[in-house]
């Protein structure tokens, strides 16, 4: 029984390092050599597996990177041009700059500048309803807004309005993955150049249909009238299918597009508040309103430097006279001679009091007016 036992562990020891020195040698032969800069690029990338770089996920962009010749085409965009720059010390190559971006919605047909039409009661999902109908309101090309962007956006930088109906982008937590881009059934979200200090001048409307009914179906559409085409000295501006489109990359953003839109359809986000000025008719009303106030001013001044005068001249025929009385009182009849430089003097003084008062008071009336 032993002896049987004995063979049996022998015979399986044997099989064992034969098959195990068969396998050894079958894995040499196919063995499958996989770059290790895979892995040290893999480490690189934040793991965000979005898709947004257009492969299925970190790992396969870094094998992308790993065999690829030059990065040109190739980019992590929730990593940015940081990662990019660390990806490209890794495989000794050079990584091509890319200003930050961020996704945009090109709608703005909230629920007061849109008039709902119908009503849909069916699955919550963009895509399905986009396949039944054109929308609950006379605009087919806008926001249907049952939030499939926000569930396909992995990094929660999205959120629904409740008083509007409308996505909101949250800046600081979009990595630009494109996600919302591929998902909208409506193509409504572009990603653009977050641009000096994340201002922006867009176009936020998708409307093709002509100015009149655009207009009809949404208060704020953009209506293809050229107006904003004409303000444009940068040829920044396109018309096309109805509708103007801003190229973010020729954009100065000096606004002139914004003033020029009747509609409201161009945006303006994170500028500072314009000043307001006042209107030609405004501006007429309060020259008027001064000019009046002169004119009144004027005769007023006149009349109160003409009385100024006359209560001078009184003061000085009172003072005059009494100076005479209390000469005749102190000194004889026959000594008594009328001197006429005294009364000069003094009426010189008065007279240069008189003058200096007026001049103060003139002073007073321009600074009024």
């Amino acid at each position: 029984m032993s002896d049987i036992v004995l063979y049996t562990i022998i015979i399986l020891t044997s099989i064992g390092a034969i098959a195990a020195i068969i396998l050894f040698f079958v894995a040499q032969k196919f063995k499958v050599f996989e770059d290790p800069r895979i892995d040290e690029v893999e480490e690189a990338l934040p793991s965000a597996n979005c898709g947004g770089c257009g492969f299925p996920g970190c790992r396969a962009f870094a094998e992308a990177c790993a065999k690829a010749s030059t990065l040109d085409g190739l980019f992590c965009p929730p990593g940015g041009s940081d990662v990019m720059k660390n990806v490209a010390g890794i495989l000794g190559l050079a990584a091509e700059e890319k200003e930050p971006q961020v996704a945009v919605l090109r709608c703005n047909g909230t629920s007061a500048n849109r008039k709902n039409t119908s009503t849909y009661d069916g699955a919550e999902n963009c895509t399905i309803a986009a396949n039944l109908f054109g929308g609950e309101t006379d605009c087919t090309y806008g926001c249907l807004g049952l939030g499939e962007c926000v569930d396909a956006c992995g990094f929660d930088a999205m959120y629904m309005d409740t008083d509007t109906g409308l996505p909101v982008v949250i800046e600081d937590l979009c990595t630009a993955c494109g996600a919302c881009v591929e998902t909208c059934p409506k193509d409504l979200f572009e990603l653009r150049n977050k641009g000096k200090k994340s201002k922006r001048v867009f176009v936020s409307c998708m409307n093709a249909d002509k100015g009149a009914a655009s207009k009809k179906a949404c208060d704020v559409a953009c209506i293809g009238c050229s107006k904003c085409l004409k303000e444009c000295k940068y040829e920044a501006i396109t018309i096309a299918n109805n509708k103007a489109y801003i190229d973010y990359n020729k954009c100065v953003l000096c606004r002139a597009c914004v003033a020029a839109c009747p509609t409201g359809a161009i945006h303006e986000l994170n500028f500072p508040a314009r000043r307001v000025k006042p209107k030609p008719a405004a501006k007429k009303a309060t020259a008027e309103a001064q000019d009046k106030a002169k004119s009144t001013a004027k005769p007023k001044a006149t009349k109160a430097i003409e009385d100024t005068k006359k209560d001078a001249k009184v003061a000085v025929a009172v003072d005059a006279k009494e100076d005479a009385k209390s000469n005749a009182k102190a000194e004889p009849k026959s000594e008594v001679k009328p001197e006429v430089k005294p009364e000069v003097k003094a009426e010189t003084k008065v007279e240069a009091k008189v003058e200096n008062k007026i001049e103060r008071t003139d002073k007073e009336q321009n600074s009024e007016a």
